[in-house]
């Protein structure tokens, strides 16, 4: 796999890890930047590291393709793309 797709699927791991952290009512929607990672990773099949599967919630020793259906169910039917500064939280209205 491209060093840099892993530099790339490894950011989106970690944005999600806070993403996930941030209870469900306060949580923005999936960032849009994610959809690069997760078309770019649709086919790979080299393993991702254990960190990453239980990160993603997916079983030990799955392919980064399985990761990156994560990231596209996480996206999947959104009709708002938060832009950065509304990532991980839903700012509140004053």
């Amino acid at each position: 796999m491209h060093p840099a797709l892993t530099f790339q699927f490894e950011r989106a791991v970690n944005e999600y890890a806070q993403w996930q952290a941030v209870p469900a009512g306060d949580r923005s929607d999936a960032p849009p930047w994610w959809w690069s990672t997760a078309l770019d990773a649709i086919d790979e099949t080299a393993t991702m590291p254990l960190e990453w599967c239980a990160t993603l919630g997916v079983a030990d020793g799955s392919t980064y393709a399985k990761g990156a259906e994560v990231f596209r169910n996480a996206l999947a039917g959104q009709t708002y793309l938060p832009q950065s500064e509304n990532f991980p939280r839903r700012l509140k209205a004053i």
